[in-house]
């Protein structure tokens, strides 16, 4: 079985760099990384005491059909694993649905999604150095 452990929170805003400022300011979050993703969408990365917050606008549409292409809130969790691979194989084995395969988005992480039965999103990720 590959292992596991918690990366990060990544919330749905409307104005990503207000949402962090806002933890930056109340809770003393700071900023590691602002970013353009795909379709014009903005991704501000703040840190809080070793946890990971990752803040972007609403996707066009939503990976999982029954949430609001435009809802702000958590939109998933990240579990980093140390073999994707086998984590996504061992997921599917189980019935557990995949709504992204396996795709790297930089030449040292690859990034998969999954979906609870509460149509809650998951994101596996494995990172190399």
């Amino acid at each position: 079985m590959p292992k596991y452990w918690f990366d990060h929170v990544h919330l749905i805003s409307q104005d990503p760099v207000t949402t962090a400022n806002f933890y930056e300011k109340t809770f003393g979050a700071k900023r590691d990384g602002l970013s353009e993703l795909p379709g014009g969408r903005t991704l501000v990365s703040i840190a809080l005491d070793g946890a990971s917050i990752k803040v972007t606008n609403p996707r066009p549409e939503p990976l999982v059909p029954n949430t609001l292409p435009n809802g702000c809130g958590l939109e998933h969790f990240g579990l980093r694993t140390d073999n994707l691979e086998e984590a996504v194989a061992e997921l599917k084995a189980k019935g557990i649905k995949c709504v992204q395969e396996i795709k790297a988005i930089s030449p040292t992480t690859k990034i998969a999604f999954f979906v609870s039965p509460e149509d809650i999103l998951i994101e596996l990720l494995e990172v190399s150095s």
